[in-house]
């Protein structure tokens, strides 16, 4: 199996990086800095499964410089998987796939605009992991998990052979029959986690302890997991609580990346999580008014962001 990383952030350096070690045949699409560490000086990972150096990584900014591959994972954020898409029918093989591990729910539709149904599969993942400096990917807990599955709910070889992959590779990671509740369960956990954690410039420990802010999660969580059923999710009824459990079982100085890059004045997923709730919520005619005012109140320094 030949895999290409679109993407070669902390999700993407992290997952990518321990594939290689396993010694499959993997190939990163980067930029900037990234891009120019990983072609001088290879790919380290720092993480409590392993720590590992890959001098030689096969990397290049343009998709159509690489050989097509049987999937492509795409580790963008979710703001980039628009830009993205339409460069990777490039990187498939007639019957390779692309699989997105963005957060939110929509990446899987733009992805199929752009590739067409058949060659995209759902995917999520669950890791703590950043860019610590160029060519150096840190994973921050012992978490890395990664859930495939055909969209909206199915299984099939092709799902279960990237999943028999990542496994061997040291990547826990399951084919799910239902992979779009498996998606909206994380989306009712990070779009409050991102979005309150923004508004309060809190970490998470400080977020879930004070009545109020913990509030404000539980609330945002609700809305997220209403929105979900009345647009047909099957969502577990107990997904909120079940967000809420998670949270408190984070390092409590944990912050989420949108929260991040909201604080350093960087382009965001703001749109992608708390804004898609209230696209969501306005298309299918569900009330989702924390969830709004966490947009309204990060939406100024956002638009800031993307002027750039």
């Amino acid at each position: 199996m030949r895999i290409v990383i679109v993407g070669a952030g902390g999700v993407g350096g992290v997952v990518g990086g321990f594939l290689a070690r396993a010694g499959i045949e993997v190939a990163f699409v980067a930029r900037g800095a990234q891009l120019a560490a990983m072609r001088d000086q290879g790919l380290r990972v720092e993480s409590p499964r392993a720590s590992f150096h890959l001098p030689h990584v096969e990397v290049s900014q343009h998709p159509n410089e690489l050989a097509p591959a049987d999937a492509v994972i795409v580790a963008v954020k979710g703001w980039q998987v628009a830009e993205v898409a339409p460069k990777i029918g490039s990187l498939l093989r007639p019957n390779g796939f692309a699989v997105p591990l963005e957060n939110g729910v929509d990446a899987v539709n733009v992805l199929a605009g752009s590739l067409g149904r058949e060659r995209v599969v759902g995917g999520l993942c669950h890791v703590f992991a950043w860019v610590e400096a160029p060519g150096r990917v840190r994973h921050g807990s012992d978490l890395l998990r990664v859930t495939l599955g055909e969209w909206p709910r199915g299984r099939s070889d092709r799902v279960d052979a990237l999943a028999e992959a990542l496994r061997g590779a040291g990547v826990d990671s399951a084919a799910s029959d239902d992979v779009e509740a498996a998606c909206w369960e994380k989306f009712t956990l990070m779009a409050p986690f991102g979005g309150v954690g923004a508004v309060t410039r809190a970490p998470i420990g400080i977020v879930r302890a004070l009545p109020q802010t913990r509030g404000l999660l539980a609330a945002a969580a609700e809305e997220v997991a209403v929105l979900g059923r009345a647009r047909g999710v099957r969502l577990d009824p107990d997904a909120p609580r079940k967000a809420l459990a998670l949270i408190d079982r984070v390092a409590p100085n944990s912050t989420a990346s949108m929260q991040r890059d909201i604080q350093a004045g960087r382009p965001s997923e703001l749109y992608d999580q708390n804004g898609a709730v209230v696209r969501m919520g306005e298309e299918t005619g569900v009330p989702v008014p924390t969830n709004a005012f966490l947009f309204a109140a990060l939406l100024p320094q956002e638009q800031a962001a993307r002027r750039g």
